[in-house]
């Protein structure tokens, strides 16, 4: 599991130790140039102190090679003098530099070794005192690297400091998680979200968006639930009755009223049942997984023809009065379920000698559904309200769940569709007006 603690360590780390590579490189080069000025400086100035006409008249002539300083100590400085003629007059160890040509810095390999000299010119003498590059770089190097030290030591410090830093940086972040863990399954009140790290608030709002959602969510699934069961029980308890009034039937003729009256219970039972599912089978989140290019003529044209017998033996006139190639961007099957409610309301409610018009227009920027019937209408002061789940309007005998229109405002939802209901501009009736995006529109169902 991916730990955003040991992420950042790592990461911070990993960016400390690179600065620290480079200050390091950066460092020890410059402490090695900077310690070779220093003993040029050291060897120049040694030159300078240096009392040439005391070493020369103070030189023994059976120098004895054993009393020079020998060795190979960081420290080790040899000092030759020469007077005009080339000839060596003082050395403090036989080293046998060569004669000097110019005064000032060189640099001599000698006995496989590079040594730094300094020549100073002083009257007839010339004054060479020279150090070993190896030692020079020796002590560049011990010097750089003791710069080193304290920033190497306190990596590890500085580590441990961010390992806390972050830690308490992710403190909120750990409360958070641990009022999440300790709610109840029910308890889908929004979190507080005072005093929140900035960069907390945006998760913050998004949980409490997302909880408000799913209470909202629940709370709909709730009233569905109390709905459902309180329609289904006036239904079921008629069915039950129907049932026992068929066994008391003393003869045929009753006893087959009873059974016709109870498979019309059963069709409005089983009506209603395939409505409550279809109305919980349609969510938006389901309809975009499968949404598609339709055809709206196709789909009404289908739907007009399943209603043919019907219509037929109502006597009411079903058909197609306009259609225009306008493609919508959604679910088929839900906007064919979304066609049939439309046209079993009209075909419902239209009286025998009736009329049922479909069109499908262009609306510009919208594909414009409308289905037109010749029956009573709905009354303006119930249109806000027949979208209500089982709602039945006042006076209303014809048979229906009041589930209908629910599913047809909930599939034109989904699409991002409006419905609009208006009265015929001659006689009585209803104008059922559905306006879709049309499919490059749409942004999805």
């Amino acid at each position: 599991m991916t730990s955003i603690r040991r992420t950042l360590l790592v990461w911070l780390l990993a960016g400390l130790a690179a600065i620290g590579i480079l200050a390091t490189a950066a460092t020890y080069v410059a402490a090695r140039y900077e310690i070779g000025e220093l003993l040029d400086l050291q060897l120049k100035q040694l030159a300078y102190s240096t009392r040439i006409d005391d070493l020369v008249r103070g030189r023994q002539p059976g120098f004895d090679p054993r009393s020079a300083t020998g060795g190979s100590g960081v420290t080790e400085l040899v000092t030759q003098i020469w007077d005009r003629d080339g000839v060596l007059v003082y050395w403090s160890r036989p080293l046998g530099l060569p004669l000097p040509a110019t005064s000032g810095y060189s640099t001599v390999h000698l006995n496989d070794r590079d040594w730094r000299v300094y020549t100073l010119v002083q009257g007839t003498h010339a004054l060479q005192v020279a150090q070993a590059q190896d030692e020079r770089e020796a002590i560049a190097t011990k010097t750089a690297l003791r710069t080193l030290l304290p920033f190497a030591v306190l990596i590890p410090v500085f580590g441990m400091v961010i390992w806390l830093a972050v830690g308490r940086g992710l403190r909120p972040l750990s409360a958070m998680s641990r009022a999440v863990a300790k709610r109840r399954p029910d308890a889908l009140a929004p979190l507080a979200e005072r005093d929140l790290p900035a960069e907390l608030q945006p998760l913050a709002s998004s949980l409490n968006d997302l909880l408000a959602r799913l209470d909202a969510a629940l709370g709909a699934q709730r009233r569905f639930t109390a709905d459902a069961a309180h329609e289904l029980r006036t239904p079921l308890a008629a069915l039950k009755l129907q049932l026992d009034m068929a066994r008391r039937a003393g003869d045929v003729p009753a006893r087959l009223a009873a059974y016709d009256d109870l498979e019309a219970g059963v069709e409005r039972a089983a009506h209603l049942v395939d409505q409550l599912l279809t109305l919980a089978r349609v969510e938006p989140e389901a309809l975009a997984t499968r949404a598609a290019d339709c055809d709206l003529v196709a789909l009404a044209k289908e739907a007009i023809v399943a209603r043919g017998a019907l219509a037929a033996e109502k006597r009411v006139d079903l058909g197609l009065a306009r259609e225009a190639p306008v493609p919508v961007r959604g679910d088929p099957a839900s906007l064919a379920i979304l066609l049939s409610n439309l046209l079993d309301n009209a075909l419902r409610y239209t009286p025998a000698g009736g009329k049922v018009d479909v069109a499908i227009d262009d609306g510009g920027g919208a594909a414009v559904l409308t289905v037109a019937d010749t029956g009573p209408g709905i009354p303006a002061e119930e249109r806000d309200r027949v979208f209500d789940r089982f709602f039945r309007g006042a006076g209303n005998r014809a048979p229906g769940s009041g589930l209908g229109l629910s599913i047809v405002k909930r599939i034109a939802d989904a699409h991002r569709a409006t419905i609009t209901f208006d009265a015929p501009a001659q006689g009585s009736g209803l104008v059922v007006t559905v306006r879709f995006p049309r499919a490059g529109q749409a942004g999805g169902a």
